[in-house]
């Protein structure tokens, strides 16, 4: 068992962030990065098809530091309930823009969220600024039409010009695959739409992932490491502290562990109603039995990088041990050319986490899912980031879970 710190047996459950695409995403992701991992770093691993029943995963044999470990992946699926608060019109997309913004402007969140971290702040306007410019070009086109319509003489002919709005906002969301405004739109309504509740059917998918979960702490296993990045990094948080509540983490025998990356924890830790996760980030903080290390970057301007989801969100216990916050640094552990080729593709390096590093650091994705060490024994020792931000800054620190 992993009580010595050593894995030759884990098991390791990938919660992703808001993304409708099918899981075989992350598998090949991680079959193509694993092996320009091994190549650089000097070990080996193989990947093959998940062994057993259950949901979507794979398997992973390794050598590394020496040691043979035996890695069966899962995939914690949500995509569908993505796919399906993605599926929605153009109008209920603006619609969903006036309470998105209403719900972070009217509570003051986006200015304490700015004061946090510039970049996830401009990312949040970035699809507001986005759509209402499509809106103005498609009113502007309106506009245009109805002036050369009204040569006409005939009365009121002008005002068919608006039926040019509805064609040039389809073809905006027809290439949003360019720019990504109604995605990101869409993700940050799901976080605001209950001001910061869970909805009932995204509590329900995270009470299945916690049977499962549960389940696996009583196999054969040295480890069961539970890996959430971006928007499930706060997911992987409540899971396990449910898991807490309910007694169901066994002591001694499997060790327990997480590891968040690219976390965007403020985004709903500061809305009014989350209380349910900030309950969940108070225990997951206190506790002593489950090892958390958070992983992100100040070159990923997506994620609240080095903020200690915890202590911002004004929730830290007395005598808080977790999480262990640091960075990944994009710009030390990327060759200088690797740095300039990725610096401005936001969204690839949002996923640098889980991707190899060329110079790599203590944080190797692939030494820490499928090497010889457990999360907590592979980070002992380890100082937290001297760059971390701690302080508190939410206005909203209930913990009433409703």
């Amino acid at each position: 068992m992993g009580e010595t710190g050593q894995v030759h047996r884990r098991r390791v459950f990938y919660i992703p962030g808001y993304d409708p695409f099918h899981p075989r995403r992350y598998r090949e992701l991680y079959r193509k990065e694993a092996a320009a991992q091994a190549a650089i770093s000097g070990y080996a691993m193989d990947l093959s098809p998940k062994r057993g029943a259950g949901p979507y995963g794979w398997h992973v044999a390794a050598r590394i530091e020496g040691a043979e470990v035996e890695t069966e992946v899962e995939v914690l699926v949500w995509s569908d309930l993505v796919r399906s608060s993605i599926g929605q019109s153009i109008a209920a997309t603006y619609l969903q823009l006036i309470r998105t913004a209403w719900a972070y402007i009217g509570s003051g969140a986006l200015f304490r969220l700015a004061r946090l971290r510039k970049g996830p702040t401009i990312a949040a306007l970035y699809p507001i600024a986005f759509l209402l410019g499509q809106l103005a070009i498609a009113l502007a086109v309106a506009r245009g039409l109805g002036a050369v319509l009204a040569l006409s003489g005939l009365p009121y002919v002008g005002w068919l010009g608006l039926a040019a709005v509805w064609p040039v906002l389809a073809w905006f969301r027809a290439h949003d695959n360019k720019v990504f405004a109604y995605y990101l739109m869409h993700d940050y309504a799901h976080s605001a739409r209950l001001n910061g509740a869970y909805p009932p059917e995204l509590e329900d998918r995270l009470s299945q992932f916690a049977t499962r979960i549960a389940a696996a702490l009583h196999e054969d296993l040295d480890e069961v490491l539970v890996v959430g990045h971006s928007s499930g990094a706060h997911l992987g948080v409540s899971i396990l502290a449910d898991l807490m509540r309910s007694g169901r983490v066994p002591r001694g025998g499997v060790a327990l562990s997480l590891l968040s990356l690219g976390q965007v924890v403020p985004m709903l830790s500061f809305l009014p109603r989350a209380g349910r996760l900030r309950a969940d980030l108070a225990l997951m903080a206190g506790q002593g039995r489950i090892p958390w290390v958070d992983v992100t970057a100040p070159g990923d301007g997506c994620a609240f990088a080095l903020c200690d989801p915890v202590a911002v969100s004004g929730v830290a216990p007395t005598g808080a041990r977790w999480p262990l916050v640091i960075s990944a640094a994009f710009t030390q552990t990327l060759s200088p050319a690797r740095w300039r080729a990725l610096r401005w593709r936001f969204f690839r390096l949002h996923f640098q986490y889980l991707c190899a590093f060329d110079r790599p650091g203590d944080y190797d994705y692939f030494r820490v899912t499928a090497g010889p060490l457990t999360l907590g024994a592979r980070f002992a020792g380890r100082a937290p980031s001297a760059s971390r931000i701690t302080r508190p800054l939410n206005r909203f620190t209930s913990t009433e879970i409703r």
